[in-house]
């Protein structure tokens, strides 16, 4: 797959040697919703406003759509919601639209077509006319992505864009998400809520004290962490006495390091015991839980090196 970001060795530091970034190396291909997950002051927004080229980096190599990270004219192929983005509280979302729609460029008719689009797209059409001041967080948030989409971009840069935003919206936004990804678009979201990402993210990258903890898809990442679940009801026997590696609480039973052959007997002693099976199943490791491990390997004497926690059997 060709990349339409590239990022390498990417540095940054600030005044007072406050190390933001330390060589960053990621690849974002077409037509993927790459997720740039990490703590708060992991480095995230300071790699996203590097792309847009509002913070100048102490040093980088890399290319966005095949031209060198800080060319100017290729922004107009970028749509960007920055994180807690203002808008002009006495526009209406209307005239906010044709505002930026103006900054890039695009001609009033086409303006014009586009805003009813892309209002219609965030579910806003009903509220064109109306002041920005008097919307919600959330209904903000929704005129943040019309105006990233508003000049039909090729990429998309959104930093935190469901921050704010109801559970109706957040599906609503990754529903739009994922029909965007089939139509070619290429996104890089950053963000810290990990739920709203795992159905939609394809590949993956964790940022933890400027260092990329670990890089590519969910599946990669999870290899060899996917482990069995049992709910069941009743006194159950030891884990000891039961022979495996597992743990037990509140009536649930997790297992690692077993197949489905492993699973049948401990069912087989549970029922012994006059427990109630109420469930079986196996299970990968969740978003959140890569991201704990990622944090915990990051915090190892490992980390120490930049990289050397990257990898997905890490």
């Amino acid at each position: 797959m060709s990349a339409i970001i590239e990022i390498k060795n990417a540095t940054k530091t600030f005044r007072r040697q406050v190390h933001a970034l330390r060589s960053v190396t990621m690849r974002v291909n077409k037509g993927q919703i790459f997720c740039l997950l990490g703590p708060n002051g992991a480095g995230k927004s300071t790699l996203v406003k590097i792309l847009m080229t509002i913070v100048r980096p102490t040093s980088i190599d890399g290319s966005m759509l095949g031209h060198t990270i800080g060319h100017k004219p290729t922004l107009r192929k970028v749509g960007y919601l920055p994180e807690h983005h203002r808008f002009p509280l006495y526009l209406t979302a209307n005239q906010a639209l044709h505002y930026y729609g103006g900054l890039q460029g695009m001609p009033r008719k086409r303006r014009v077509a586009r805003i009813a689009e892309m209002l219609d797209l965030v579910g806003m059409s009903a509220w064109g006319g109306h002041r920005i001041g008097t919307f919600s967080k959330g209904m903000q948030q929704r005129i943040g992505l019309a105006q990233a989409l508003l000049h039909e971009p090729e990429v998309l840069l959104l930093d935190e864009p469901t921050d704010g935003v109801d559970p109706v919206g957040r599906r609503d936004i990754r529903k739009l998400l994922t029909r965007l990804r089939d139509e070619g678009h290429t996104i890089l979201i950053n963000s810290h809520i990990l739920a709203e990402l795992e159905d939609v993210c394809d590949q993956l990258a964790v940022l933890v004290k400027g260092q990329v903890a670990m890089e590519g898809t969910i599946d990669e990442l999870t290899a060899g962490h996917e482990f069995w679940q049992i709910r069941y009801q009743g006194n159950a026997p030891s884990l000891d006495e039961l022979d495996i590696q597992a743990s037990d609480e509140d009536g649930v039973i997790k297992m690692t390091g077993v197949g489905v052959n492993d699973v049948q007997p401990i069912i087989d002693r549970l029922r012994s015991a006059g427990c109630i099976i109420e469930s079986v199943y196996e299970q990968r490791e969740t978003l959140e839980e890569l991201f704990m491990r990622a944090l915990a390997i990051a915090e190892s004497d490992d980390a120490s090196t930049p990289g050397a926690v990257r990898g997905k059997n890490t």
